[in-house]
């Protein structure tokens, strides 16, 4: 599991070792929006990898409002790490997750996923536009190709 911050020049060359990696050109990425939600894509994502031999990449972007300083979100980070270690058990065996703290969750995914990047996102099924369903309208327009999975 790598942890990386958001500004700055840490996420470039996060994106930078990314996108030199051999790994990133056969993967499809997880967005992570909740527990239930996440574990559904990745069960869809598991779908499409699997006759490809690609990896699954679990991007957990966690925000930071600005009145508190960034290496101390709402959350701690320990948390959210340890939240991952206990569900890895039902992720498959080429998965890999990593996490970020930063003040925008767009920009930040826009900085980590390389472009056109495949997405699989878990939302609710709902009648109304939900938050995830609207990250998953600015992915499009950044040029990625989503997937949503609905949960119930």
């Amino acid at each position: 599991m790598s942890i990386a911050a958001c500004p700055g020049d840490l996420v470039r060359e996060e994106k930078e070792a990314l996108r030199i990696s051999p790994a990133l050109q056969s993967s499809v990425f997880v967005i992570f929006t909740s527990t239930t939600g996440t574990l559904k894509a990745l069960e869809k994502a598991a779908e499409v990898v699997t006759p490809f031999d690609a990896r699954i990449m679990i991007i957990a972007v966690q925000v930071v409002p600005f009145p508190l300083p960034l290496d101390r979100p709402p959350v701690p980070f320990e948390f959210i790490i340890r939240r991952f270690r206990d569900m890895a058990t039902r992720f498959p065996k080429k998965t890999r997750v990593s996490a970020y703290v930063c003040r925008d969750q767009i920009e930040a995914l826009k900085q980590i996923l390389p472009p056109g990047s495949p997405i699989v996102i878990g939302i609710r099924k709902t009648w109304w536009p939900t938050r995830d369903r609207r990250l998953a309208r600015k992915l499009r327009r950044a040029g990625h190709e989503v997937t949503l999975v609905e949960t119930e």
